[in-house]
């Protein structure tokens, strides 16, 4: 039995990030704007934020150049109208996500009113008879705190693999916000995770990943959309080294601040005893599922960030 995750304390403030006047500015700002979002509601809230960033985040060229410069890449025959057009909804979904933090405890899969359609539980049910742990991996698709939501409702005792925030003022918010609704088990991502994420497992705790984020220091090259990437290897390692099922994790915002979580059955995968070779194609075959995911909703998908780039040694 899991011990009770309410005496696991939780991820100390990033300390290698001093707090500077900006971060402090930052705080107050994002402070009153939870507060407002939190008076108007889920609704209102994850509406108004969404129209505002499509509208002004196509502005900020530096992010937005970025993401259509990705989606050039990625999709070569896609005319402009498309690409701008994909980029304004990405906006709208990362508004509508940061606005919904206000209200992640208004996040239910049942009771009067749920805004969480759970597909396929029983797939993970059906895992969990002949396995005590397993690893799930999703990415950043619609409001990516939906999955952790809905795996606590469903009663999983599992932990989380997170990218602290740039201001540690915020990050201690999202960290509280997230042990409310989601796991106390978060652990920072980097090589100072790698105890934790063992100590998981021995609490008979599952492992959840954001799987799609570039990872230079670690990461290994393989393809991602038809180009290569570095990609983060720890969930694969993971599940090789302990024998455990990847089971992937489908997240799709339906209308609003309303979604649908899909359970799918573990990634088919047989080890041959080569460590290395397990890990490496383990991971492409995580990323061959968060490629179907990104084709099927491209708009709901977090193409801002730095995906792809040089890889070392080209």
């Amino acid at each position: 039995m899991a011990p009770d995750p309410t005496q696991y304390p939780l991820p100390e403030r990033r300390s290698n990030r001093p707090v500077t006047l900006a971060h402090r500015i930052e705080f107050v700002v994002f402070s009153m704007l939870m507060g407002f979002f939190r008076i108007i509601g889920i609704d209102r809230a994850s509406a108004l934020c969404g129209k505002a960033l499509r509208f002004s985040g196509p502005k900020i060229r530096t992010l937005s150049k970025r993401g259509e410069d990705n989606l050039r890449m990625i999709f070569p025959d896609w005319p402009e109208e498309k690409i701008r057009a994909t980029i304004a909804d990405v906006w709208e979904n990362l508004g509508r996500t940061a606005a919904e933090y206000a209200h992640l405890d208004k996040l239910h899969i049942d009771g009067d009113n749920p805004r969480i359609i759970c597909a396929d539980a029983e797939k993970v049910a059906r895992v969990f008879k002949s396995h005590s742990r397993m690893v799930f991996v999703t990415g950043h698709f619609a409001n990516w705190e939906v999955t952790g939501i809905t795996a606590q409702q469903m009663d999983v005792p599992f932990g989380v693999v997170y990218r602290a925030l740039d201001n540690p003022l915020i990050d201690e918010v999202i960290i509280k916000k997230r042990a409310e609704v989601s796991t106390r088990r978060q652990i920072p991502k980097g090589m100072a995770g790698a105890r934790p994420m063992i100590d998981l497992l021995k609490d008979n705790y599952s492992i959840a990943f954001l799987a799609d984020q570039k990872l230079n220091t670690g990461g290994i090259p393989v393809p991602f959309m038809g180009r290569m990437a570095m990609t983060a290897p720890a969930a694969a390692r993971l599940a090789v080294r302990f024998n455990l099922p990847v089971i992937p994790i489908s997240n799709q915002r339906l209308d609003g601040a309303y979604f649908k979580v899909t359970n799918h059955d573990p990634i088919p995968f047989e080890p041959t005893g080569d460590l290395h070779a397990d890990i490496e194609a383990l991971t492409i075959k995580i990323n061959e599922f968060l490629e179907r995911d990104i084709r099927a909703r491209p708009e709901q998908w977090l193409w801002l960030h730095r995906r792809w780039g040089k890889i070392p040694g080209d």
